[in-house]
């Protein structure tokens, strides 16, 4: 079956404030106040709660180490996994272009660096897990995007031809991803890095998802 996978933080959803008040959670817990800035960190909430700690703690506490990050960073989890919902919105006509792959006979799927459970609450919170045949998180498979497997994973759990497939992104990640599969990846506009992901040469661009069903049938079919 032809099938379309999806990222999530920044492809399918902007979660980037929910994840930079988790980070904050943990400075203001340690007296730091709110280090992070919801709008101008965004791009750093997309790569993750390690990649918030580091950069909040190396604005407070020069000469920091891992330990203090990783000390933290089971806070964070925990934060953010009881407000995952508080400001995260799906981004527009991305649950309507889910349906109409599905109603036009496509597999979806879902394949992120975000940790499984984490990613299967957001979803069911936003209404929106049922649409997805799979869902393969950070380690789901032992190992993360962009090593190939995790991609692999999410197609043949959608019950997908691999051949017959493709990434809806917005990293440098997935593009690498992709190129490690050898299938081709679209990436998107509205996400953190706008309009630069076109450095990194997709095979195409989603700048709304009203698009998504013609690209899908101009790569796969």
């Amino acid at each position: 079956m032809r099938t379309v996978i999806f990222d999530l933080d920044g492809t399918l959803a902007d979660t980037s404030a929910d994840l930079i008040a988790a980070a904050n959670a943990c400075f203001r817990g340690l007296g730091y106040g709110d280090v992070l800035d919801p709008v101008a960190d965004a791009h750093t909430a997309f790569r993750g709660g390690r990649a918030m700690l580091t950069l909040g703690f190396s604005r407070v506490k020069p000469g920091f180490g891992e330990a203090e990050v990783m000390e933290q960073y089971p806070i964070l989890l925990d934060v953010y996994a009881e407000h995952i919902d508080t400001h995260t919105r799906l981004y527009d006509g991305a649950a309507e272009a889910v349906e109409a792959l599905r109603r036009d006979g496509y597999a979806v799927g879902v394949c992120t660096n975000k940790p499984e459970d984490l990613a299967d609450r957001l979803l069911t919170r936003l209404g929106v897990r049922d649409l997805f045949g799979s869902m393969i998180g950070a380690k789901t498979v032992g190992v993360s995007k962009p090593d190939p497997k995790p991609y692999i994973a999410a197609v043949e759990e959608a019950g997908g031809v691999l051949a017959q497939s493709f990434l809806v992104g917005d990293t440098e990640t997935d593009r690498a991803t992709a190129k490690a599969v050898g299938v081709p990846s679209v990436l998107v506009t509205f996400g953190p890095d706008g309009d630069g992901v076109k450095r990194l040469e997709p095979e195409a661009l989603l700048t709304h998802y009203n698009e998504l069903s013609r690209l899908t049938k101009e790569l796969i079919g």
